[in-house]
């Protein structure tokens, strides 16, 4: 519906939605005002947090993108008729991306004033124009008639063309002869006043309002604004409107017309009542008015009055409300306390600009003290806080210059933080250059509150994945922050933390690490240990830390960070509930699996108690729990929840989310592990073909997505295949600038695994020896992807058949994870493994037992005993028992190994044909032929149904069970390959932090 403002085309959408619902034609009702996009995302996220349950959601944007997609119809869902209507909608352009779905159950319903040729296209237009002669007569027939006086047909019609019959004028004006029926007002009557007041308007108001209107419509509010303000509380109603005419005209919170500062502004403002004739009180007059203002004041506002007057109650100010109310001037709706003032946009207009340009100033700043009053200490997502953005964006556009004089305003940064805060990135960037050009324009480039603002968009860029320019933007801002308030003034500091966030982001790690280190070390001496900015700063460096390989300095940080939350900000803040699950990660990538479980398993609790189960911060903890549990081989566990939270992300987020995605990535893992591959690539493969097409295929969501594809059709067997991704992602690694550079190495080092499995060893062993070089320069020697490089390398000579260098160079990567990793470590223990298998190949029997010995002594303790990296461990230990002669010490062992892997890993599971072809060899060198025959036979059916005929394991099979078959019974020993650093890489469920 498109038509000029004042015309009711809320009031017929109004209408139409009643009808609708109590018609029984629709089952879900969403009323959205659509004045700005942030209020559109706002109305969409509330409508997802009651349909689909996501409890006070932090990220908006994605749960308005939730909601979307619930729109959209789905197959084996319940038929559901909705109906949407898009009120006031003022830039078509700020729908791209949010326009309701279509749907055969579905309407949406728009009114706005614009007729933009992309809005009409496949749309059905209804255009609304003013009152017709008849409709106009029969309207206020109707309003008038219960108030039992004679109004002849022909004033009736009079009035109407006096007002242009436009609806919103005509409402008013009944409204005032309603209200001064008792005095025997009369339609002709109010054309005289009116007539008047239009008269005396003409020498000192614009020629024309908004959309065309003439003088007559703002004669009709001067006189209903003259009439209210006659009302008891007298004198209050004038005040009350000016006020509420800077801000939203679709909904002002009641707390914002009541706070102090409104209250004030009503004392000192406080007007006689009906007429200046009646004024009492000496006026004030304001230096360097015009004599036209002086006129425009008299007809239009009133007098003002000298400041010692008496104060104002909040009971007075609801009555003032009333009065404005009684006369059609606002609609006052106190039972939705967020948006219960409406005012129309035509009666604000007429208001302001009979405001003298002083008067306008000092109005401004005083409703942005008001929305600053209002606004909560410890800002939540809720209808209030999204109603006291609109209203800020409202007070922009209608106060000029004010907010910036003599600085800017505070509520100009409240508001833009509550955008960061509420997970609206496009919107906060939208906000924050928006106020960062008006800044330069009116206090300049270099004014502290410019470079403030600036320093917030970088921020906003940062939140909106555009790296490049938010460190562009931060070194700019930390170098005039320096040059102007100096190296340890609070925002150069909180600036410079917020300029290592922005390096780590890039890729940058080793600035991200030196400048996170100065600014904890600043901030601790300046601020204090406990400072909220200290205590945030920690965390980044402890993530900074993980990216750089310093694994032992990651986990004293993020404990003292938990330590410290928990004791200044309580056990449940919020806070202190993302820095344990943020450490339970850590313990995870550390190798501490158990601790990660027990710790996320009582966070989870913990954040469903307080936070609520669709909460991010409990998805992103349930996540993390499904990956602990998978790294623990507890994989039942792990796909019962990961398909949980596969669940409850795509219902909360949508399909499309790209934490949905990574729920989807993680439970593809999970089907891995439990021996589904089949099932493990197609999700795989379904997920790299959604993230290409939501985030584009350089995104590194989409790259790393790919990435774990490849590795699973390695490890599948599909060698060829795995080889042209990995390859593919190389190359867009190096071609796409960012923070690329351990996931470079990770995917070259996958790359090598690759060609020593297809046999491609040259090719292996040159790869490899570049990847070190590269890695060594770009992450440092000690970074533990360069170890994972050096002992790819130790694997391809090898293979190679250069077994001394292999042995040196492993013998170097067990030194260096036990000294950079810790003996506990997962990637220590794997290279313990490696390097006994090297001295077992080497003919150095007894050091490979010891060394096994010790690694599987490690792993009990470590683990556990059943745990399957023990299981596969304990496996290694009965070969090289059988290599050593201790035939029946490798049976017995290999025996318990077999009937344990069969018991937690499953009969099917590649380690347990692995064991149990190790055990067929050890009946073979005992002389016992027949049970070696049955158990190979077995082994080499279950490789075949597994990975097929083709697979490398299969060929080694059945290549094992023909030596069986010889006559001699001298057996060829299987083909056996030492463990390998081969590092799978699944990003973690763990919601950044803000700087």
């Amino acid at each position: 519906m498109a038509g000029l403002g004042g015309v009711g085309k809320s009031q017929l959408a109004a209408h139409y939605a009643r009808s609708a619902m109590e018609h029984g034609e629709v089952d879900v009702l969403v009323w959205v005002t659509a004045d700005t996009k942030a209020a559109v995302i706002d109305a969409y996220a509330d409508a997802a947090a009651q349909l689909i349950g996501s409890a006070a959601p932090e990220d908006l944007e994605q749960a308005a993108e939730a909601f979307l997609a619930w729109l959209a119809p789905k197959a084996g869902r319940p038929r559901c008729r909705w109906l949407v209507v898009l009120d006031d909608l003022a830039d078509p352009t700020a729908m791209n991306g949010l326009w309701p779905p279509p749907s055969p159950t579905g309407r949406t319903l728009i009114t706005t004033r614009r007729r933009d040729p992309a809005l009409l296209t496949d749309r059905h237009l209804i255009s609304v124009g003013v009152f017709s002669p008849d409709e106009s007569h029969a309207y206020l027939t109707r309003v008038l008639a219960p108030y039992a006086l004679a109004h002849p047909a022909q004033e009736l019609d009079a009035l109407a063309r006096d007002l242009g019959h436009l609806p919103l004028a005509l409402a008013q004006a009944a409204a005032y002869i309603a209200e001064l029926a008792d005095t025997r007002m009369t339609a002709a009557a109010y054309r005289r006043l009116l007539a008047d007041r239009t008269t005396a308007l003409r020498t000192t108001a614009p020629h024309l309002l908004p959309d065309d209107q003439s003088l007559t419509v703002a004669a009709t509010w001067s006189l209903s604004i003259e009439h209210a303000d006659s009302l008891k509380p007298a004198g209050l109603a004038r005040p009350m409107l000016r006020l509420a005419s800077f801000l939203a005209p679709n909904g002002i919170p009641d707390t914002v017309l009541t706070s102090t500062p409104a209250l004030v502004h009503l004392a000192r403002h406080r007007t006689a009542g009906a007429s200046e004739a009646s004024t009492a009180r000496s006026t004030v007059q304001t230096p360097a008015r015009t004599e036209q203002h002086d006129q425009m004041a008299r007809l239009a506002r009133g007098p003002v009055t000298q400041p010692a007057v008496p104060s104002v109650t909040h009971d007075e100010a609801r009555a003032a409300l009333s009065a404005l109310r009684r006369l059609s001037l606002i609609e006052h709706m106190p039972e939705v306390p967020a948006t219960a003032v409406r005012v129309h946009q035509l009666v604000q207009r007429a208001v302001r600009d009979a405001l003298a340009p002083p008067e306008h100033g000092e109005l401004a700043r005083t409703v942005a003290d008001a929305l600053i009053d209002s606004w909560p200490d410890a800002e939540r997502e809720t209808p209030l806080t999204s109603a006291l953005r609109a209203n800020t964006i409202a007070l922009t556009d209608s106060a000029g210059d004010a907010l910036y004089r003599p600085a800017g305003h505070r509520v100009l940064y409240r508001a833009g933080n509550s955008f960061l805060g509420a997970g609206l990135p496009s919107s906060a960037t939208t906000y924050w250059q928006d106020l960062t050009s008006k800044s330069e324009q009116i206090l300049g480039p270099r004014h502290p509150d410019t470079l403030q603002a600036r320093a917030h968009l970088a921020v906003a860029h940062r939140q909106a994945g555009n790296t490049s320019e938010a460190v562009a933007l931060g070194e700019q801002v930390l170098a005039d922050l320096e040059h102007i308030q100096g190296p340890d003034h609070p925002h150069t500091l909180v600036t410079r933390g917020y300029l290592a966030t922005f390096y780590q982001q890039a890729g940058r790690t080793n600035q991200a690490v030196a400048l996170g280190e100065q600014v904890l070390a600043d901030l601790e001496h300046i601020q204090g240990p406990d400072h909220p900015h200290t205590l945030v700063t920690r965390a980044n460096l402890a993530a900074s830390y993980l990216e750089a390989g310093r694994a032992d300095e990651i986990l004293p940080l993020l404990e003292r960070g938990v330590r410290d939350g928990e004791r200044i900000q309580g056990p449940d803040h919020p806070d202190t509930l993302t820095a344990r699950n943020n450490l339970a990660v850590s313990y995870r990538r550390t190798g501490r699996t158990s601790e990660a479980v027990t710790l996320l398993e009582q966070v989870i609790v913990d954040c469903q108690e307080v936070l609520g189960t669709d909460h991010p911060e409990t998805l992103a903890a349930r996540g993390n729990l499904a990956d602990a549990y998978r790294q623990a081989r507890r994989t039942s566990e792990a796909i019962s929840v990961g398909e949980q939270v596969r669940t409850d992300r795509e219902r909360v987020l949508g399909p499309d989310h790209p934490h949905s995605l990574t729920a989807r990535a993680g439970l593809a893992c999970s089907y891995f592990q439990a021996g589904r591959i089949d099932e493990a690539v197609r999700m795989e493969e379904e997920v790299v073909a959604d993230s290409e097409r939501v985030l584009g295929p350089d995104h590194p969501d989409a790259l790393e997505a790919r990435a774990n594809l490849a590795s699973s059709y390695r490890r599948a067997g599909r060698t060829d295949e795995a080889v042209a991704q990995f390859k593919y992602v190389v190359a867009s690694y190096e071609r796409v600038p960012g923070p690329q550079s351990s996931a470079l190495v990770l995917a070259r080092s996958e790359l090598v695994l690759c060609h020593l499995q297809s046999g491609r060893v040259s090719e292996a062993v040159s790869l490899s020896g570049s990847l070190v070089t590269d890695s060594e320069r770009v992450l440092g020697a000690d970074h533990p992807r360069t170890i994972l490089a050096c002992g790819n390398l130790a694997t391809a000579y090898q293979h190679a058949g250069r077994t001394g260098i292999a042995l040196s160079l492993q013998e170097e990567v067990l030194a260096d994870s036990e000294r950079i990793l810790g003996p506990q470590d997962p990637g220590t223990l794997v290279a313990r493994v490696n390097l006994a298998t090297l001295y077992q190949e080497t003919g150095r029997t007894d050091q490979a037992v010891n060394l096994f010995e010790e690694g599987l002594a490690d792993l009990e303790r470590i683990l556990g005993r059943n745990h399957p990296d023990t299981l596969t461990t304990r496996g290694h230990l009965g070969d090289c028992y059988q290599d050593a002669g201790r035939t029946q010490d490798a049976i017995t062992l290999l025996e318990k190994v077999v009937a344990d892997s069969e018991r937690i890993k499953g009969p099917h599971h590649t380690d347990t044909l692995t064991a149990r072809a190790s055990l067929a060899e050890s009946y073979l060198q005992a002389g016992r032929p027949h049970e070696a025959v049955t158990v190979q036979e077995q082994v080499l059916l279950d490789r075949e149904r597994i990975g097929g005929p083709d697979h490398p394991d299969t060929l080694t099979a059945r290549g094992n069970l023909g030596s069986f078959y010889l006559p001699a019974g001298g057996a060829r020993r299987r083909s056996r390959h030492p463990a390998r650093n081969e590092g799978r890489r699944r990003r973690a469920h763990q919601r950044p932090r803000p700087p």
